[in-house]
């Protein structure tokens, strides 16, 4: 038995009821569910990049939660879990202090092994539920340091070809005159994602995974968990890194946009990133993502809907998770659940009163 209570988190930077509050629960929880997938030899779905004839598409694949957390053959109790943690070996790239990320994975020697960013996802959104059940899908809300960290984890791979990566973006970045003006910005953000299309697809193998995305089902909109109820979605950085360059692709190609998009931030800052980098190796990350807001606030990048979410995410296994709802008294041990304390909220207790009350009658 662990003192978190939670499968497989034995050392931590959290206290044991830490894990069980509002705000870290949702990272601690997915973080078991992983080492209860690798313990079974489990593999979760993988969501890459491919070039596929010269043109780029996302494609569904499984990865070892092993290769996930980059651990090789160690077990879970062998791993530190620390949460909204810097991956300091990131840090060498920036003269400005990076972003945490929502879990660094270590050996207990202290060695980095790893940088996840944890998305807990329900399944479906509101907007597909009215579909038919192969169609639901999960809605993504992303933040600024997820897409830094995706910036960051590319760097890290294809940093000893600087020169080609530069090739790359030097036409597109070199001509933009000021990173922070909003007109200049529009008229020059899909020129931007050209080059990152470029760069991607020559440098399409040295993705790495960095999202990870368990996902919980529910019958319809209920809060009643389905029989068949968790699963997890990895994302690699690449993969991750479309759901923003093709939306801004879409929003430029026929007309500038009157305004920047979020998406059309997030390509822009990534291009911008990549390009300082393949020049000198060290950038002010902080700076970058401060400066080229465009009168938008930096806590949200961009959202995913669950439609168009499920056309990136395409296996049958989000149709019928692979776990079962009786994995819980697995993952959480016995009267763990109690230390749990949901925030009351009237319109929950409205329905599930309403709910239990239907219930008993039938």
């Amino acid at each position: 038995m662990s003192a978190s209570g939670l499968y497989g988190i034995e050392h931590s930077n959290r206290k044991p009821q830490q894990h069980w509050t509002k705000n870290c629960f949702n990272s601690s929880f997915p973080t078991a569910l992983a080492n209860y997938m690798m313990d079974h030899n489990a593999p979760a779905i993988y969501v890459k990049l491919a070039n596929i004839g010269g043109d780029l598409k996302v494609v569904c694949d499984e990865i070892s939660i092993r290769d996930v957390f980059n651990c090789g053959d160690r077990k879970p109790t062998d791993l530190e879990f620390d949460f909204e943690s810097t991956y300091e070996p990131y840090q060498k790239y920036s003269f400005t202090p990076i972003d945490v990320i929502d879990l660094v994975v270590k050996d207990l020697n202290g060695s980095f092994l790893a940088p996840v960013e944890c998305k807990l996802t329900v399944l479906p959104t509101s907007t597909t539920s009215s579909r038919p059940e192969d169609q639901w899908g999960c809605e993504i809300v992303y933040r600024a340091p997820t897409a830094s960290y995706c910036a960051l984890s590319i760097w890290d791979k294809i940093k000893d070809h600087s020169h080609e990566v530069r090739e790359f973006f030097e036409e597109a970045c070199a001509d933009v005159g000021s990173w922070t003006n909003d007109f200049e910005m529009r008229h020059k953000t899909n020129n931007l994602c050209q080059s990152l299309n470029a760069f991607e697809a020559e440098f399409c193998n040295h993705q790495m995974p960095l999202v990870m995305e368990p996902i919980w089902k529910t019958k319809g909109q209920s809060l009643i968990l389905s029989e068949d109820c968790f699963d997890i979605v990895v994302w690699s950085n690449l993969a991750f890194s479309r759901l923003f360059i093709d939306s801004a692709i879409s929003e430029t190609a026929a007309a500038v946009p009157s305004k920047m998009s979020r998406p059309m931030r997030a390509s822009s800052r990534m291009a911008r990133c990549l390009w300082e980098l393949s020049k000198s190796g060290k950038i002010r990350m902080e700076d970058i993502y401060r400066q080229m807001a465009f009168d938008m606030q930096n806590d949200k990048e961009a959202s995913v809907p669950g439609d168009r979410w499920r056309r990136y995410v395409t296996v049958d296994r989000i149709t019928h998770p692979s776990f079962s709802r009786d994995i819980i008294n697995e993952i959480i041990e016995p009267g763990h659940l109690d230390n749990l304390k949901p925030e009351r909220r009237l319109d929950q207790s409205l329905y599930i009163t309403t709910l239990a009350e239907k219930f008993s009658k039938e």
